[in-house]
C-alpha cells in the first residue's frame, strides 16, 4: 500500500538523515570556531601587526597597495587553515551520495570562490580604509550606506554575474511549464524576465528552485534535478512558495532589517576601533589596517548573537510564503508531496529537535510545514 504524504511526513527521519545533518552541523560549528580563534589569535598575539609591517615593507610604504597585500595575506592564511574543513565537506556530500562533483571540479570551484572573495574583499577593504582616513568621525555611517547600496546591487547582479561563475544556465525549453510558471508569477504581481534551467546535477544530486534577482534580472531558476523528478504540479507548488516571498515583500523587509542590523554593527565597530586605539593602544591610529581582524570579530560575534532572532524571523516569512502557496495552488497535495520528496532527495531533517530548529534553521521543520498545509486544507475544505 502506498503511503500518503501525511504518513510520509509522520514517519520521521532515517538514521542516515540524522547522521548527515549532525555531521554537517558540527562541521559548520567547527569552521565557525576556527575562524573565531584565528581572529582572536591575530589580535591577542600581535600577529596582525606583523602582517601589516610585512605588507607595508613589501608595498614600498605605499598605503593603498599595503592594504591590498595585507588583505591578500589574511585571506590566504584563512583559506589555508580552513581548507581541511572545506575538503571534508566535499567528501561528506560524496559519502552520503549527494554529490556528482569530481575533485578537479571542486578544486576549480574553490579557486574561483577564493578569487571572487579576494576581489570583493579588496574593494571593500580599500573603500573602508579610504573612508576611515578621509572621514575619521563619520566613516562608519558612510561605509554603512555604501554597504547597503552594494548589498542591493549584488542582489540584482547575482543571477547574471555571480551564479554563472559556478553553474550553467539555459532558457527552459518546456514551453508549457514555462508559460504556467510565468502566469503564476503574473498572478503574484511579479514580472518574470525569464525561466531558466539550472544545471545543478553537474555537481549535486540535490534539488532546488528559486526566484532570483531584482528588476530587470528577475528570473526563475529550476534545477535540472527538480525538472527530472517532480511533476509540473509539484514544481508549481515549489515556485508558488517562492512567489509568496514577493507578495509579502519579504525581500524589501529583509533589506530593511539588514539596514538596521548593519547600522548597529558599524556603530559597534566604530566604538571597538576607538576603544582599542585610544584606550588599549593596540593600534597606532584609526586607519591602521592591522585592526581589520577586530572589525571582522565584531561582525562575527554580532552575527552569531543575532542568528536565532534572524532565523526566527526567516521562519515566520517562510510560513507566510507557504500560506500564499496553499491559497494559490488550491490543492495542497502537490505541496506536501514536493516537501517530502525534497526532504528525501536532499537528506533534510523533517523532524529536528526544537533547539536545532530554533537555533540553526531558517525554515520551519518540514513536518510542521506539512501539518500546516493539512490544517489549511481542513479549514478551507
Amino acid at each position: 500500500m502506498t503511503a500518503s504524504p501525511a504518513n510520509m511526513a509522520a514517519s520521521g527521519d532515517s538514521p542516515e538523515t540524522r547522521r548527515y545533518n549532525r555531521i554537517h552541523r558540527w562541521l559548520g560549528i567547527s569552521d565557525f570556531l576556527l575562524g573565531l580563534v584565528l581572529l582572536i589569535l591575530l589580535l591577542a598575539t600581535g600577529w596582525t601587526g606583523t602582517l601589516r609591517d610585512v605588507a607595508y615593507r613589501s608595498a614600498g610604504q605605499h598605503y593603498v597597495l599595503a592594504v591590498g597585500l595585507y588583505v591578500l595575506m589574511l585571506m590566504l592564511i584563512a583559506k589555508f587553515i580552513g581548507l581541511g574543513f572545506s575538503y571534508y565537506g566535499f567528501r561528506l556530500e560524496h559519502s552520503f551520495n549527494l554529490s556528482n562533483q569530481k575533485l578537479r571540479g571542486w578544486i576549480w570551484d574553490e579557486t574561483k570562490g577564493f578569487l571572487l572573495g579576494l576581489i570583493l574583499g579588496l574593494i571593500a577593504a580599500e573603500l573602508l580604509y579610504f573612508f576611515i582616513r578621509e572621514f575619521p568621525q563619520r566613516w562608519w555611517l558612510l561605509t554603512w550606506a555604501l554597504f547597503l547600496g552594494f548589498f542591493i546591487l549584488m542582489a540584482q547582479l547575482a543571477p547574471v554575474v555571480l551564479f554563472p561563475i559556478f553553474y550553467k544556465f539555459e532558457p527552459l525549453q518546456d514551453e508549457e511549464l514555462k508559460s504556467r510558471l510565468v502566469r503564476l508569477g503574473a498572478q503574484a504581481g511579479s514580472r518574470i524576465r525569464g525561466v531558466y534551467k539550472w544545471h545543478l546535477s553537474e555537481k549535486s544530486k540535490k534539488a532546488n528552485a528559486a526566484l532570483t534577482g531584482l528588476g530587470n534580472t528577475r528570473r526563475i531558476i529550476l534545477a535540472d534535478t527538480l525538472l527530472e523528478n517532480y511533476s509540473p504540479d509539484e514544481i508549481e507548488a515549489v515556485l508558488a512558495h517562492e512567489l509568496g516571498h514577493h507578495v509579502h515583500k519579504h525581500i524589501l523587509k529583509m533589506i530593511g532589517m539588514q539596514a538596521v542590523i548593519t547600522f548597529a554593527g558599524f556603530w559597534m565597530a566604530n566604538w571597538a576601533l576607538h576603544y582599542a586605539t585610544d584606550r588599549l593602544k593596540m593600534f597606532t591610529m584609526l586607519s591602521d589596517y592591522a585592526n581589520l581582524p577586530l572589525l571582522a570579530l565584531v561582525a562575527t560575534v554580532l552575527s552569531f548573537l543575532l542568528m536565532p532572532a534572524m532565523n526566527a524571523y526567516s521562519r515566520y516569512c517562510e510560513r507566510q510564503a507557504d500560506r500564499y502557496a496553499f491559497s494559490t495552488i488550491g490543492n495542497i497535495n502537490p505541496f506536501i508531496s514536493s516537501m517530502n520528496k525534497l526532504a528525501e532527495q536532499n537528506l533534510a531533517e523533517k523532524t529536528p529537535s526544537k533547539f536545532v530548529e530554533w537555533f540553526f534553521h531558517s525554515h520551519p521543520a518540514i513536518s510542521r510545514r506539512v501539518a500546516a498545509a493539512e490544517a489549511w486544507a481542513r479549514a478551507n475544505g
